[in-house]
């Protein structure tokens, strides 16, 4: 668009492109609450074909079926990657205040030796700063630099953020990696890789971003957990991702989620004519389908 359209104006347009709109009145509150932009323009390329011509029978209800199934998504992976998060926090901590106290742990030598001291100086820097800014605003913060001058781990991880937990993990020295990935069964290259994509994909959900098509140029070592998948421009796929959660997760709350995402997927089915659920599995990762 080069020119601001009215919701009205721009359900006309769609209609030019022979795409059906069944109920008028119910899409114009949707443009109004989400906007044309977030809907049309995000999802309607799994509704064209090679030519990028909208395919026989699309319907303005399917992409919002999409925008919608993609909305749910976000936030069944966003509940359980807080929970991941709650958990290699609690890890993180409790290793550090085991192994480096709980006043000298965020020592340049306590990262990596084969890291160069620029990324670990870079890290401790980052993870001071965050100190400072929530110093006189969180009160456990606060309290601790008051009464001891230092902020011990178990505090520290409450105001860090899952990407600087995650470069945490990724700097720890190798010995200090294992420990925790061997509470995973998984080796510490593995769960490295986890975090960092699983960084990003929390990222996906916080803006608002499209999730199901989701692919990330980090890899997932994904042969240690499954060795007969193949992955497209061995890029990782929300499926793998979804996969690697498993090793994370107890098996409760792995199953919830599972039966959280196909519920959903189950919804989307029913939603779609002109195209089949599993073209969007197969954009998700989901292998035989």
């Amino acid at each position: 668009m080069k020119q601001y359209k009215t919701n009205d104006e721009l359900l006309n347009y769609l209609e030019t492109k022979n795409v059906t709109i069944n109920k008028r009145n119910l899409a114009l509150k949707r443009l109004e609450k989400y906007t044309y932009y977030s809907i049309v323009n995000s999802y309607k390329y799994n509704f064209k074909d090679s030519n990028n011509s909208y395919l026989p029978n699309v319907t303005f209800e399917e992409i919002f079926a999409l925008y919608e199934f993609d909305k749910n998504i976000k936030l069944i992976i966003l509940k359980y990657s807080l929970e991941i998060e709650t958990i290699i926090k609690s890890l993180l901590a409790n290793h550090l205040a085991s192994i480096y106290g709980i006043d000298y742990y965020l020592d340049i030598n306590n990262l990596d030796g084969n890291a160069s001291i620029k990324v670990r100086k870079k890290l401790i820097d980052k993870i001071n700063n965050e100190i400072n800014k929530n110093y006189g605003v969180h009160l456990a913060i606060t309290h601790y630099k008051n009464t001891y001058g230092f902020v011990p781990p178990f505090v520290l991880t409450k105001i860090l953020t899952f990407g600087i937990i995650s470069s945490y993990y990724g700097l720890l020295k190798q010995s200090d990696r294992q420990i925790i990935a061997k509470k995973f069964k998984i080796s510490d290259v593995l769960l490295k890789q986890i975090l960092r994509c699983l960084t990003n994909v929390r990222n996906i959900c916080a803006h608002n971003d499209r999730l199901f098509c989701y692919r990330d140029k980090y890899t997932i070592k994904f042969k240690e957990i499954n060795i007969n998948y193949k992955s497209k421009n061995n890029l990782t796929n929300l499926y793998m991702m979804i996969k690697s959660m498993q090793n994370i997760l107890d098996k409760r709350q792995y199953n919830s989620l599972i039966i959280s995402i196909e519920k959903e997927i189950k919804k989307l089915d029913k939603k779609l004519n002109s195209i089949s659920v599993k073209n969007i599995l197969r954009v998700m990762g989901y292998p035989n389908v």
